[in-house]
């Protein structure tokens, strides 16, 4: 009398479509990262202790540390940048212009930036990084 039987029966898990899936979602998380912040200027800020936050019209104005000019993430000329905040300000009363400036920039970079929004009669506020490393104005 014969027990066993004389098929074997083996368990296998079919992953050929493993890697496709993979794939997808590797496309999907990368072409969603780049959605997410698409006109962001990579800076090192300054730090400070104190925090403000604004509740008015901002313009944006940064200075990376190849000493690249941005308004409103658009990249312009030093020569420009006066004509284009006017432009960017004509219609607001009350506005603010964000200065972002690398930290690696000297003192004579800021001040020329300070000295055009000086001329104009514009708020300039320096942004700094808080000491938790968030981004603060």
């Amino acid at each position: 009398m014969k027990l066993r039987s004389r098929t074997k029966i083996t368990a296998e898990v079919a992953t050929s479509s493993m890697n496709d899936i993979m794939f997808f979602l590797m496309l999907f998380f990368l072409i969603m990262s780049t959605l997410l912040n698409p006109n962001v200027i990579k800076l090192s800020l300054p730090s400070s202790k104190h925090n403000q936050t604004l509740h008015q019209k901002e313009v944006s104005l940064s200075i990376t540390k190849e000493r690249q000019f941005f308004i409103n993430n658009k990249p312009i000329a030093f020569e420009q940048i006066e004509s284009e905040l006017i432009n960017e300000l004509k219609d607001a009363r009350e506005a603010t212009v964000i200065l972002r400036c690398d930290n690696t920039r000297t003192v004579q970079d800021l001040v020329d930036v300070l000295e055009i929004g000086n001329k104009l009669k514009i708020k300039m506020i320096l942004a700094t990084k808080a000491p938790n490393g968030a981004a603060q104005q």
